[in-house]
């Protein structure tokens, strides 16, 4: 089995920096279905993206832990990337349905459900500082999103989310929990995750959520 493996960052800040790293196979369907739960856990990223169709947009998304129907950084990057390489779609095909997406300046962006999203506990606390000083979840949660305000005026908040759940211990910025906070909160936000990845989110129609951020692509190489 050889496939090519690209790196990506995804919801970097606006000087390129942070973002959540993804791995992304465009020839995902040289990777058998029997082995990319292997090979997801074996790269060790947040999540890994296996791209059956590039045509029609049909995505496959694991973490080091199990498959999830729907993600947003993995979302977001693959339909990126694919514009990238010169195969551009108006839409992906997840596990849970349609993904609409579409670029706007320097930013791409997906359109996806809350109920999408796998548990996650949104807890808000008093200060940002609150949520940097944390150095893990309480005992017992195994999905857990902190987060506070830090310009309530403009939508600005400062979040983290840790899943030991998905075997992920913290990461670096989380479509997932945005569109979750977003379609809670009922207005658009500017959320600064992790080290300080960036995530533009607001209200779509019929009880969607807009999702939006930068990318870039780290390295190529080949896998197998």
């Amino acid at each position: 089995m050889t496939a090519t493996l690209h790196v990506l960052r995804v919801f970097v800040d606006p000087a390129g920096e942070h973002g959540n790293r993804l791995g992304v196979f465009l020839d995902g369907s040289s990777i058998p279905e029997a082995g990319r739960q292997a090979v997801a856990a074996e790269l060790g990223f947040s999540e890994t993206v296996f791209v059956d169709d590039a045509r029609t947009g049909r995505i496959r998304i694991f973490t080091p832990g199990l498959e999830l129907p729907f993600a947003g950084h993995p979302s977001v990057g693959s339909s990126w990337l694919l514009a990238e390489v010169g195969m551009p779609v108006d839409a992906l095909r997840v596990p849970a349905g349609v993904v609409p997406t579409w670029s706007e300046g320097d930013q791409r962006w997906v359109r996806a459900r809350p109920e999408w999203v796998f548990p996650i506990t949104v807890v808000e606390l008093l200060t940002a500082s609150q949520v940097e000083a944390l150095d893990g979840p309480p005992p017992g949660e195994t999905s857990w999103y902190p987060w506070a305000w830090e310009d309530r005026a403009s939508g600005s908040i400062r979040s983290r989310y840790f899943a030991p759940e998905v075997a992920i211990a913290e990461d670096e910025a989380t479509g997932a929990a945005a569109v979750v906070i977003t379609a809670r909160l009922g207005r658009a936000l500017e959320i600064r995750q992790g080290r300080g990845s960036r995530l533009s989110t607001r209200l779509g129609p019929d009880g969607t959520v807009d999702l939006g951020g930068r990318v870039v692509l780290d390295e190529i190489r080949p896998y197998g």
